[in-house]
């Protein structure tokens, strides 16, 4: 059982919080890969859900996926879609841009694209695709997405579990260099977060992609469009052109081969998705309760 308290909050052991800001403030024109791929599996477990939703936030869509991004309001062309980044405009523009099927610039004056979110904005369901192991401060995080979250609405997210880059880690440890990125969250760590944070009924389920690469160089320049590492053990300064010649060579020598010679790396990824209850309210001799909060309580009852 996790000992997580949902009273303090403290970065992720081992990541560096700076780092982990720059990496979030970068400027995406495009999305990974690999983002893409999650996106399009998760995208699958909509259907395990009797309704679509009515509303909906996108997390960091540019990083999470931009071609997920039309697939969703493809499957929800009625539901009004809001945008959270760090780099708003950027987003806003890249999923206006991406549109959805059918998409046709004379239906703008019809349909209204994705809208900034607010610190108002309240959704059926929040959507955030490979964020949550970059994030510092997690339970922050998870708070401020239940907030944007309508009760009887959900989360559905996905991000890297510990698993990820095991290979790659070996090669370091044997060579005696700092880890390759910080630790990432075991799902069940994510389950007992979002309970703290004021989900119910978290479902938590994992698999394991193995990717393989025709050499060193193509998979260290995907690693650099998935992420930093963000690990506070990590070198402090730049390396060298030798040293980098000498990680290519540690690579291609070390890292387990397909049966066609193609070498392997895996990524865990985790997905999770939880609802937002009726929230119930421990009363005192003095209570203050939100005037959102005291009419779902109020829903709930006539219900």
């Amino acid at each position: 059982m996790s000992s997580i308290s949902p009273s303090v909050e403290t970065t992720v052991p081992g990541m560096d919080p700076v780092a982990a800001l720059r990496w979030q403030q970068r400027v995406m024109t495009t999305s990974p890969w690999l983002h893409e791929e999650v996106a399009s599996r998760m995208a699958e477990r909509l259907k395990w859900f009797r309704q679509l939703p009515t509303s909906w936030l996108h997390w960091e869509p540019v990083g999470g996926g931009l071609l997920a991004h039309r697939e969703l309001r493809g499957q929800m062309p009625d539901a009004p879609c809001h945008i959270a980044a760090q780099r708003l405009p950027n987003a806003l523009q890249a999923t206006r841009e991406t549109g959805g099927p059918g998409w046709n610039p004379l239906s703008w004056g019809r349909t209204k694209g994705p809208q900034a979110a607010t610190a108002d904005t309240r959704v059926n369901m929040l959507w955030a695709n490979m964020a949550l192991h970059m994030e510092p401060r997690p339970q922050t995080l998870i708070r401020r997405w239940h907030s944007h979250i309508e009760t009887d609405g959900f989360l559905m997210f996905s991000c890297l579990g510990p698993d990820s880059l095991r290979e790659l880690r070996s090669v370091y440890m044997a060579h005696g260099w700092p880890e390759p990125s910080h630790a990432f969250t075991d799902m069940h760590d994510w389950g007992d977060m979002l309970v703290h944070s004021g989900f119910a009924e978290p479902v938590m389920d994992m698999e394991r992609i193995t990717l393989s690469y025709s050499g060193a160089e193509p998979l260290l320049a995907e690693l650099r469009g998935l992420g930093r590492n963000l690990n506070v053990s990590r070198f402090a300064a730049c390396r060298s052109r030798e040293w980098r010649a000498q990680l290519c060579r540690a690579i291609e020598a070390d890292l387990p081969r397909a049966a066609d010679g193609r070498l392997l790396l895996t990524f865990e990824i985790i997905y999770g998705h939880a609802f937002k209850p009726v929230p119930r309210v421990a009363m005192g001799p003095a209570t203050t309760v939100p005037m959102e909060d005291m009419r779902a309580m109020l829903r709930g009852r006539r219900g």
